[in-house]
């Protein structure tokens, strides 16, 4: 069930404005779930806000002994116009919650103009992803999220860096995390950076990594751009070539999930061949759009399939669309194989007979298209999906003439990053999901993408901030966070987690309406202390939600 919510962000731009005139009295049913976190951010927005949020206050007050603690599937389902304060300076309203606990307002309002950001990465959602109706939109999700960036963010006073090194040192210097640490925290607004231990470290960075792809993907490749898998005809013949795009999110399952289905190129191929009057056709598939080893130097791994550009489901043999899994062995074939038994069902006899490279003049029989990368970016930082991720940074090699491989994608990344001039001395790519120990990311160069992405003059970046996970809510943080944890609904965070490697790098709105972007890595944790580590970096990043530290 998704509830509506009231409207109501301090948006720079006048289409967002007008949404706060819709508040609806609805907010006063509101629970105690508004933390004080979002008290304490309403205090810093216009005197209309105010009032909202002294509503909820009013009647939170009253429903105390009735609503202690909310799961997140009371919220989702029960909690009538529920708000939280999520990744904007100063915005009071978040929710409502679709099925995966993403906001659909982000989704609907936040960028509307720009056409981008902010969907429901679950299997729930209905509807095509090939350009045909019904099918996700582009989410919008950046100006309104952000809109404290341009407003009363910047009107608060900025954290102290003493009292701020005073609140974070007890958790960032804590001996759980070992002896190799780095951290820094700024503000988002000015970029001035507030707190710093080692900052200019280069440690590893596990899969805080993909904080970096997303960004260089988003510049080079273009927030609206689409991965097509195509069906081709070599001319005159009845040989078809199934063509991988790079799109690890084509789906053969009956529910799509909104992602590209290839039971809808099944049946657009039988289609185009009935009217060839092609009843028999060779089936092969193309897989030479990416170069160089398909495997990846961790081996074999449940959270990585061979880095193939054809695959259906990331080559999943189970149903579910996230975390480990096993993989099949051949994904491109898989995938060919199951596109074979579509057409069979559809009438068209189809004999495989593996790969071949689809002539140049042949004609295309049929296409579906990925949603466009904003969504793609979203569902890689929820779900830190590895897949998605060296995808990719393939895709990032492609955009700019360099070799679409393991090698060729970290190497784009980084001439990506260094196009838009920040900070890399030190740095070091080796893949574009972190799985690879030879990354070597500062918390200074992390900080600063997430800064990047939220400058208005980077529209095109801003679904790297909607698609970090939501303490306690979505994807890698939905069960870090505690109901009671002050961090929970306010942080923003991705997260990454190798052996002895710890991270954590995102947003968060402190009390006094800043908006501040962090970065903490520690990288020699001893594996008895893994737990504490992460409890520390969380510990931290929810201190960071209630430090007004002046």
């Amino acid at each position: 069930m998704v509830v509506r919510e009231p409207k109501v962000w301090r948006a720079a731009r006048p289409h967002v404005a007008r949404v706060a005139h819709g508040v609806k009295p609805g907010i006063a049913r509101v629970t105690r779930a508004v933390r004080p976190g979002a008290a304490r951010v309403a205090r810093a927005v216009k005197p209309g806000v105010e009032r909202v949020t002294s509503a909820v206050t009013a009647r939170s007050s009253q429903l105390t002994g009735s609503a202690k603690k909310l799961t997140t599937l009371q919220f989702t389902a029960g909690a009538a116009t529920l708000g939280l304060v999520l990744s904007a300076g100063a915005v009071t309203a978040a929710g409502p919650w679709d099925s995966s606990g993403q906001r659909t307002a982000e989704r609907d309002w936040a960028a509307s103009g720009a056409g981008q950001g902010g969907a429901d990465h679950g299997r729930g959602r209905t509807g095509r992803s090939s350009g045909t109706a019904g099918a996700p939109k582009p989410a919008p999700s950046a100006p309104a999220v952000l809109a404290g960036v341009d407003g009363a963010s910047g009107a608060n006073p900025l954290p102290e860096s003493g009292a701020l090194a005073a609140a974070l040192d007890p958790f960032l210097k804590a001996s759980v995390l070992g002896p190799r640490r780095a951290a820094a925290v700024v503000d988002v607004r000015t970029g001035e950076q507030l707190y710093a231990q080692n900052a200019d470290d280069a440690l590893t960075p596990a899969s805080t990594t993909k904080i970096a792809t997303a960004v260089a993907a988003l510049s080079a490749v273009g927030p609206d751009h689409r991965l097509r898998t195509r069906v081709v005809l070599a001319p005159g013949s009845a040989e078809a070539v199934l063509v991988g795009g790079g799109d690890p999110t084509l789906t053969a399952h009956k529910d799509t999930g909104g992602y590209a289905s290839l039971r809808t190129l099944a049946d657009e191929t039988a289609a185009a061949l009935d009217k060839r009057h092609l009843k028999k056709i060779t089936l092969t598939y193309d897989t030479s759009l990416y170069q160089g080893p398909e495997q990846h130097t961790i081996g074999p791994n449940g959270n990585l399939a061979l880095v193939v550009p054809l695959m259906a489901d990331e080559a999943r043999l189970n149903d579910s669309s996230s975390g480990s899994a096993d993989r099949d062995p051949d994904p491109a074939a898989a995938a060919t194989a199951k596109f074979a038994d579509l057409l069979e069902e559809r009438g068209i006899r189809t004999r495989t007979e593996g790969s071949a490279r689809a002539p140049k003049d042949a004609a295309e029989l049929a296409a579906v298209s990925s949603p466009p990368l904003t969504t793609l970016v979203e569902r890689m930082l929820t779900h830190s999906d590895n897949d998605i991720a060296e995808a990719l940074a393939r895709h990032v090699a492609l955009a700019t003439d360099g070799k679409p491989s393991f090698d060729g994608g970290a190497a784009a990344i980084k001439s990506e990053l260094k196009k838009l001039e920040l900070p890399l001395a030190g740095v070091a790519f080796a893949d574009g999901s972190g799985l690879s120990r030879g990354n070597r990311l500062t918390p200074d160069l992390l900080t600063a993408l997430l800064a990047r992405s939220a400058d208005p003059a980077h529209p095109a970046l801003r679904s790297v901030l909607t698609g970090l996970p939501v303490a306690g809510f979505t994807g890698t943080l939905r069960g870090r966070y505690s109901g009671d944890a002050t961090g929970t609904g306010v942080v923003r965070a991705k997260t990454g987690t190798l052996s002895n490697v710890n991270t954590l790098a995102g947003t968060v709105v402190d009390a006094d309406g800043r908006l501040l972007a962090f970065a903490f890595l520690a990288t020699e944790t001893d594996m008895a202390d893994t737990d504490l580590a992460k409890k520390a970096l969380t510990d931290a990043t929810s201190t960071l939600a209630t430090c007004g530290c002046r």
